[in-house]
C-alpha cells in the first residue's frame, strides 16, 4: 500500500493548552497576543467565502477594526450554501431541563465522531454553543418559540436530549441572513470591502507566509492579485467530488486545494458524511440531490416491508408486515441514531431486497403516527416548508403517503489541517467552518455544522488571529514581487491550457463519471480491492480529461464551462487522495466504513491501537506524504459506539 504514499514526520497541535479542559479556551485567549485598536486599522485580512463561517468572520473582524476584503463567487454573499441548511443548530442551553450540559454536548460530539476528533476543540465548541444562540437572538433570528414565548428545541441524531434550536425547516437561511446583515453593516461602515462574482484560483505565499490570493472576476474574466496580512479560507466542503450530492452545484474544493498544493496539510479527506434522509435518485438526468432535514426523524418513523420484493403501496401494507428497523435494532435511540448508522442501515435493508420505489433504492419515512398524535396543523407548523418541497419534487403528498428517502453525500468532516487557533500549516493562512477538519472526527452529528461555522466566525477566529497579526503589518507587496508574479502566471497558464485542449467531451461528462467511481468505491462502503480499482480508474480518467475536455469560449468574460473545468480538475486530484486515505485506514469509523472491519452484527469496528490519529497529507506532486497527529483522550474514553 505504501506504493501510494510515504510516511513523514508526525505533526502536533502546539497551540492547544493542557490542564483542565473546562478552562483551556479561556487560558488560550488570555495567553494570545493582542492588537490594540489603532494598530488593527493598519492590518488587513482577506476572507474567502461568505457562508456562516466566512460571513460572521468578516463581519466580526471588520467590527474589531481590521481592514477586511471579502470574496465570494456567488452574485451575493447571502447565496452561500449555508442558506440551504434546514434542521437546526445545537446549543447546550438545557432550556428543557432534560439533563443537557456543556459536558454532555462535548461527550455526544466526541462519541458521535467515533473518537476521531480532538477533545480540546470539541469542548470549546460546546462551550461557545450557548453564546451563539444569544448572539443570533440579539440579531433578530426568528427561532421557533413555544406557546409561552420561550425558545423551542427539538432532538437530533446521536442525542437523547432536545438541544437543537430551529427556525422551521430553514434554520440555515435565517442564521445566514443574521450574519449577512452584520456583514452589510460593516460594508456600509467601510471596514469590509465586498467582492462578489470573484473566484479564488491561487494562494500567494511570500517569505513563507500566506499574503494574498489570485482571483478571477467571473463576469469580465480579469485576473488580479489581492494582498493582505493574513488569509482566511471559509470556502466550505468538497462533497461535490461525488457529482451527485445535496450541495449547491457551485460548491467546490478549489480554494482549499490551491492552498493544499502550496503546502497546507489536508486532514482526513476520506471522512465524508452520507445523509440518511434525502430524496432518492430518480434518473440519469439529475445534477444534484435534495436533502430532507434530519429533524423529520423526530416525528417520522422509518420502515420498509418485512418481505423482499413487496411492491404494494404503503397504505396496503399492514402494520405487522412493516419493519421499523431503526427502532428494532437501536431501541435506545430509535429513529434518532447518528447519520452514519442510519445511512448504513438503510443501505443494508435495500441490499436485502426490501427497498422501496424505483430500483428498490429507498425506505419510507412515515408521518401517519405523528399526524394522528399531534394533528396535521401541528405537523405542518413544524415541517410545512419541507413537506411542500418534497411534494413539488416528487408529486407525492407526504401528509397522506410516506416520504421515500435514501442516503446521499451531504457534508465532509475532512478538510485543511488546522491547529487550536484555526491556523493551517502555512503561517498566516486560517481555515474555518466546513473547510477545516477540526471538530467532527469521522462523523458529524446533525445540527452541528451551523454551530461550528458560527463558533469559528463569531468567537474563535477573532480571538486567535490577533496572536498572529500582532507581528504585523508585514512588508507591502505588489505585482512585481517574484512569488506574486509566479502565482499569477500559474493561474493564467492553467486557464490557457484548459481552453486550448478543445477536445470532444464536456466537463460535466467527466465530473459525472468521476462521481460514479467515487460513490461506487469510496461511498458508504469501501474495500481494499475497490479502492485500488478506484485509484486506477481516477488516474486514467484524469489523463483523459487533460486530453479530451472541451471548454468552449474564451477567458475574457463570463464562461461557466471554464469555471467548472477548473473545479473538476481539482476534484480529480482530491478524489485520488480521498481513496488513498480510505485505503490506508484499514478500520471502520464513523462515515468511513471498511467492509473488512466490522463487528459480528455489522457495526463499524475501530482499530484504536493503529489508527487513533489524524491523517494529515502533504502534497508533493507525486505520492503524498502522510503526517500523523496522535489523538489523546483524557475525558471521553474511546469505547465501542453503541446506540442500542
Amino acid at each position: 500500500m505504501t506504493d501510494y504514499y510515504s510516511l513523514g514526520d508526525p505533526v502536533a497541535d502546539t497551540k492547544a493548552p493542557d490542564g483542565p479542559i473546562e478552562t483551556r479556551w479561556e487560558r488560550r485567549r488570555f495567553g494570545a497576543k493582542l492588537v490594540n485598536p489603532a494598530n488593527k486599522r493598519k492590518l488587513s485580512v482577506i476572507v474567502v467565502g461568505t457562508g456562516l463561517a466566512g460571513g460572521s468572520a468578516a463581519a466580526t473582524l471588520g467590527e474589531l477594526g481590521y481592514q477586511v476584503k471579502s470574496y465570494c463567487y456567488q452574485d451575493s454573499p447571502r447565496r452561500a450554501h449555508s442558506i440551504a441548511a434546514q434542521g437546526g443548530i445545537n446549543a447546550a442551553k438545557n432550556y428543557r431541563n432534560d439533563g443537557d450540559s456543556v459536558h454532555r454536548l462535548f461527550y455526544d460530539t466526541v462519541k458521535g465522531g467515533d473518537f476521531r476528533s480532538r477533545e480540546s476543540n470539541v469542548h470549546r465548541l460546546a462551550q461557545i454553543s450557548v453564546q451563539i444562540i444569544d448572539q443570533c437572538v440579539a440579531q433578530g433570528v426568528p427561532f421557533a418559540r413555544e406557546y409561552g414565548g420561550l425558545l423551542d428545541t427539538r432532538s437530533f441524531g446521536g442525542a437523547q436530549v432536545s438541544r437543537t434550536f430551529y427556525a422551521r425547516g430553514q434554520t440555515g437561511q435565517q442564521l445566514l441572513l443574521g450574519a449577512y446583515q452584520a456583514l452589510e453593516r460593516q460594508i456600509a461602515a467601510g471596514t469590509v470591502t465586498m467582492h462578489d462574482r470573484h473566484e479564488m484560483l491561487e494562494l500567494i505565499i511570500v517569505d513563507g507566509r500566506a499574503r494574498g490570493i489570485v482571483v478571477r472576476d467571473l463576469v469580465t474574466g480579469e485576473i488580479t492579485t489581492e494582498f493582505a496580512d493574513a488569509v482566511v479560507l471559509a470556502s466550505g466542503g468538497y462533497g461535490n467530488v461525488f457529482f451527485l450530492s445535496t450541495n449547491a452545484k457551485g460548491c467546490n474544493v478549489t480554494a482549499s486545494w490551491r492552498a493544499h498544493r502550496k503546502g497546507a496539510l489536508f486532514a482526513n479527506p476520506c471522512y465524508t458524511q452520507i445523509h440518511p434522509t434525502c430524496i432518492p435518485v430518480s434518473g440519469d438526468h439529475q445534477s444534484k440531490l435534495t436533502l430532507m432535514s434530519e429533524s423529520l426523524r423526530n416525528d417520522g418513523r422509518v420502515w420498509v416491508p418485512k418481505a423482499k420484493g413487496d411492491t404494494r403501496i404503503p397504505a396496503d401494507i399492514p402494520e405487522d408486515e412493516r419493519d421499523y428497523y431503526l427502532e428494532r435494532i437501536y431501541p435506545a435511540f430509535g429513529n434518532l441514531v447518528p447519520r452514519d448508522i442510519a445511512s448504513r442501515a438503510a443501505k443494508n435493508v435495500c441490499d436485502e431486497g426490501r427497498g422501496v420505489g424505483p430500483g428498490g433504492l429507498g425506505v419510507y419515512l412515515d408521518f401517519a403516527a405523528a399526524i394522528g398524535r399531534l394533528g396535521r396543523d401541528a405537523v405542518e407548523a413544524k415541517y410545512g416548508n419541507l413537506f411542500d418541497m418534497y411534494q413539488r419534487i416528487t408529486g407525492e403528498d407526504p401528509y397522506t403517503t410516506p416520504m421515500r428517502i435514501y442516503p446521499a453525500v451531504h457534508y465532509t468532516m475532512g478538510g485543511l489541517w488546522v491547529d487550536y487557533d484555526l491556523q493551517s500549516s502555512i503561517p498566516g493562512l486560517f481555515v474555518i467552518g466546513e473547510a477545516n477538519f477540526s471538530d467532527h472526527g469521522a462523523n458529524r452529528l446533525g445540527a452541528s455544522a451551523l454551530m461550528q461555522g458560527l463558533a469559528d466566525g463569531y468567537f474563535v477566529l477573532p480571538n486567535t488571529i490577533g496572536d498572529y497579526l500582532a507581528a504585523g503589518p508585514f512588508p507591502k507587496l505588489d505585482g512585481e514581487n517574484a512569488e506574486v508574479a509566479a502565482a499569477r502566471k500559474q493561474v493564467e497558464d492553467r486557464i490557457e491550457k484548459l481552453l486550448s485542449i478543445d477536445g470532444d467531451r464536456t466537463v460535466d461528462s467527466f465530473h459525472r463519471e468521476l462521481g460514479r467511481i467515487m460513490w461506487e468505491y469510496c461511498g458508504m462502503e469501501r474495500t481494499d480491492a475497490g479502492l485500488r480499482k478506484a485509484i486506477s480508474e481516477i488516474r486514467e480518467l484524469k489523463a483523459e480529461f487533460w486530453q479530451r475536455v472541451k471548454v468552449p469560449g474564451d477567458g475574457e468574460g463570463l464562461n461557466q464551462s471554464l469555471e467548472r473545468a477548473g473545479r473538476v480538475a481539482d476534484f480529480f486530484e482530491l478524489a485520488e487522495l480521498m481513496c488513498i486515505d480510505a485505503l490506508h485506514r484499514e478500520e471502520s469509523c464513523g462515515g468511513h466504513f471498511r467492509a473488512e472491519s466490522q463487528t459480528e452484527d455489522g457495526e463499524a469496528q475501530r482499530d484504536d491501537e493503529r489508527y487513533s490519529y489524524v491523517a494529515a497529507w502533504e502534497f508533493t506532486g507525486d505520492a503524498p506524504v502522510l503526517h500523523k497527529e496522535d489523538l489523546t483522550f483524557e475525558y471521553v474514553h474511546p469505547s465501542q459506539r453503541s446506540y442500542k
